[in-house]
C-alpha cells in the first residue's frame, strides 16, 4: 500500500494573495484610464496566478510517499532497508523528522510544520511500522517463544 503526504495547504496562501493583488492593480489601472493593453496584461496575469493559487490550495505539492520498498521525500527515493534510525531534531525552521541512512551525510529531513495539522503523529506511526517490516521486526506481545525457537 502506498501512502502520500502532501504539504500543508496554508503554506501557499501567498500565491492566491499575489493573484488577487494583481487583479486589484488591474482594477486600479482601469479606474485611472490606463491603456486597455495594460489593464488586459494585469487582468490576465492576475487571473492565471489566482487559478494557480487555487489549484495549489486544493491539491498541495507532495512532500513524501511511503511505498512498500521505498520512501520518496521531495523526489528523492530511499530503500527502507537503507534507513537506520528515525528521530526528531530541532532545525532553524522548527521541528523536523529525521531519517538517518547508511549513506554518508544521508540524513533526510521532513519539516513537521510542512505537514497538515495532526499528520505528524500518523507519519510517526506509519514510519515505525514500515521500518519494522523492512527490517523484519515484530512487536513483542509479551509471550515467550517456542522452546525450539532459539535466538541465534
Amino acid at each position: 500500500m502506498r501512502t502520500t503526504y502532501r504539504m500543508r495547504a496554508g503554506r501557499f496562501l501567498g500565491v492566491l494573495a499575489a493573484g488577487l493583488i494583481l487583479l486589484g492593480v488591474a482594477a486600479i489601472a482601469w479606474a485611472i484610464n490606463l491603456p486597455d493593453a495594460v489593464v488586459a496584461v494585469f487582468l490576465a496575469l492576475g487571473g492565471l496566478v489566482v487559478l494557480a493559487g487555487l489549484w495549489i490550495l486544493f491539491r498541495p505539492p507532495v512532500l513524501l510517499k511511503l511505498g512498500e520498498d521505498q520512501i520518496e521525500v521531495r523526489g528523492v527515493k530511499t530503500d527502507w532497508t537503507d534507513i537506520t534510525e528515525v528521530g526528531r531534531v530541532e532545525t532553524t525552521h522548527g521541528e523536523a523528522v529525521v531519517l538517518r541512512t547508511k549513506h554518508k551525510d544521508g540524513s533526510i529531513l521532513i519539516p513537521v510544520r510542512w505537514l497538515a495539522p495532526g499528520r505528524d503523529v500518523q507519519l510517526a506511526t506509519e514510519l515505525r511500522d514500515r521500518l519494522n517490516t523492512a527490517h523484519g521486526y515484530t512487536i513483542w506481545d509479551g509471550t515467550a517463544g517456542e522452546d525450539a525457537d532459539r535466538a541465534e
